[in-house]
């Protein structure tokens, strides 16, 4: 019996696939950076995964907004940079 599927999506910053739900989903909404946890929101979306060092590149390059096809602002990169797991 086949197995049940599990979508995969890729980290933006390393490229490493893995299950959707072992990522964070990160959405451009009315233009602001937010973290998407129900993974329904609106809007262009990108995935991090779980590596601090992802994070703080996301907030310092260019990945994160290639993207998500928009530039982040300022604010946008102190939210990442907050909310990078530890």
């Amino acid at each position: 019996m086949a197995s049940k599927h599990r979508p995969e999506r890729s980290c933006v910053v390393c490229r490493e696939k893995t299950d959707k739900r072992l990522l964070t989903r990160l959405v451009m909404a009315d233009q602001q950076l937010r973290i998407d946890v129900t993974g329904k929101m609106n809007g262009r979306g990108a995935y991090l995964c779980g590596n601090p060092g992802c994070w703080t590149s996301a907030s310092a390059g260019s990945q994160l907004a290639r993207a998500l096809r928009q530039d982040l602002s300022d604010g946008d990169r102190d939210y990442l940079r907050q909310m990078t797991p530890s």
